[in-house]
């Protein structure tokens, strides 16, 4: 069942975070402190949402690194549950859509949490002082809806953010699977 993402203050501070990738290596949000803004996306690998756009995904993101974005994924679901998001499934996911960012495992679910996440993908974007800039959907393509994938939302959120000018609300909220919480970490209403 699609669920849509929650509205969260722009310029809220990014929270930090401590979390391996998929091949092993640690990231803070230290980690990306030489950028001119921050891409936190929460992803996973079995989610039709975000399968949906992975591959336009890389693709701008790619581009924008250019410009000085940095992109980190982050895989909150449990894996015991979900077994297609464990390390060798995002590994292979990320090779096939060719992103050329950092994928970690959040595998206690506490930056998760900490971010305020509740579907994926699930978009947060970060200005240079990592205060929430953007939160909001890749573009208005959903699977089964037929609008081309164009990532569109997300695209003028860079624009905007790199230019060091806000993004208007309201954002278009994110749409896609639920997050899948370990029994006990489902976060409040």
């Amino acid at each position: 069942m699609a669920v849509e993402s929650r509205d969260t203050t722009v310029g809220t501070p990014a929270p930090d975070f401590a979390l391996p990738s998929v091949d092993g290596e640690e990231f803070t949000l230290a980690s990306f402190s030489g950028a001119s803004a921050l891409l936190v996306a929460f992803v996973c690998n079995h989610c039709p949402y975000v399968q949906h756009i992975e591959s336009s995904f890389g693709a701008l993101t790619g581009e924008y690194a250019k410009h000085g974005l940095a992109t980190v994924a982050i895989c909150t679901n449990d894996a015991d549950a979900y077994p297609d998001d464990d390390a060798e499934h995002l590994q292979a996911q990320a090779n096939r859509a060719g992103w050329q960012f950092p994928y970690l495992i959040d595998a206690d679910q506490r930056v998760g949490l900490a971010y305020g996440a509740v579907c994926t993908p699930d978009l947060f974007l970060y200005d240079a002082d990592r205060r929430l800039a953007y939160h909001g959907a890749f573009d208005e393509s959903t699977p089964g809806n037929h609008k081309p994938v164009t990532g569109a939302s997300l695209r003028a959120a860079f624009d905007l953010v790199l230019a060091g000018k806000p993004v208007p609300l309201p954002h278009r909220p994110a749409m896609g699977c639920s997050i899948k919480w370990r029994p006990g970490n489902e976060p409040s209403a």
